[in-house]
């Protein structure tokens, strides 16, 4: 369906993430987002990616943990110039034009992205919460962008 909204909880270590996924504003992400999930796709997996300066994002969604894998095939972007990053939101992460696939990212404080990433989701503030404490730790020191704070995703509970 290309209409309504669904629930989707990310079960991370450090607490429930609630999203709010919008099949009108992103219908092919949040479907792709869907079937991954139902596939358990993201089970088990850790969010390879922290940036916490300039940018306010936790990056997720890559089975290898090194932010190059996916899962096979992309798929087209879903934007429009308008799209903002606010704190709360949810978005596919990408290589550049058209290479959607299994990678998201999930803002934790107000960033200044162009419109280039399908906005398909928000986080409820439980959530969002959740989101920030991961981030209060930092990245890690070896220079590398790999969140200090345990950042796995054990499960995902659709609806």
């Amino acid at each position: 369906p290309n209409q309504g909204t669904v629930e989707a909880t990310l079960k991370f270590t450090a607490g429930d993430v609630t999203l709010r996924l919008d099949r009108a504003k992103a219908p092919c992400t949040v479907n792709n987002f869907l079937a991954l999930a139902q596939q358990e796709y993201f089970d088990d997996t850790s969010c390879h990616r922290l940036v916490d300066h300039g940018i306010f994002v936790l990056q997720c969604g890559d089975p290898t943990g090194t932010g190059r894998g996916g899962p096979g095939y992309t798929f087209a972007d879903e934007t429009t110039k308008s799209l903002t990053y606010t704190s709360g939101v949810v978005a596919m992460a990408n290589r550049g034009p058209d290479t959607n696939g299994s990678q998201f990212f999930l803002v934790f404080d107000d960033s200044d992205l162009p419109p280039d990433y399908a906005v398909f989701a928000t986080m409820d503030d439980a959530g969002l919460d959740v989101i920030r404490g991961i981030a209060a730790a930092g990245v890690s020191p070896d220079g590398g962008e790999a969140p200090n704070a345990e950042a796995r995703i054990t499960g995902v509970i659709l609806g």
